[in-house]
């Protein structure tokens, strides 16, 4: 067993450089992929909230009944997909820590 760093090592915990703001929080861009997560559940979940307002004051029509189903199967599957996306990268974080 060695005890050098491996270069993937240092890539997976080596800090974000900038946020959107343009500044560093010193989060990880596993932290960074965790968030950007985040903000497309947010994202999505206003628009069912907005759409399902619509329903509620009466624009109950065929049509928009339709397209809230789709955009809440739409967050089913992101939150899918970001719960895999981030269990995948966690757990290969964990085998390359186990590793070193």
């Amino acid at each position: 067993m060695s005890n050098s760093i491996s270069p993937l090592n240092l890539l997976a915990t080596s800090p974000v450089a900038a946020n959107k703001n343009g500044s560093s929080n010193g989060s990880s861009w596993y932290e960074a992929m965790a968030e950007a997560w985040g903000q497309s559940l947010d994202a999505q979940a206003g628009r069912i909230e907005d759409q399902a307002k619509g329903i509620g004051n009466g624009i109950d029509n065929p049509s928009a009944i339709t397209q809230l189903t789709a955009e809440s199967l739409k967050m089913s599957f992101m939150a899918n997909s970001s719960q895999t996306s981030l269990s995948s990268v966690g757990s290969a974080l964990e085998t390359m820590a186990r590793k070193q």
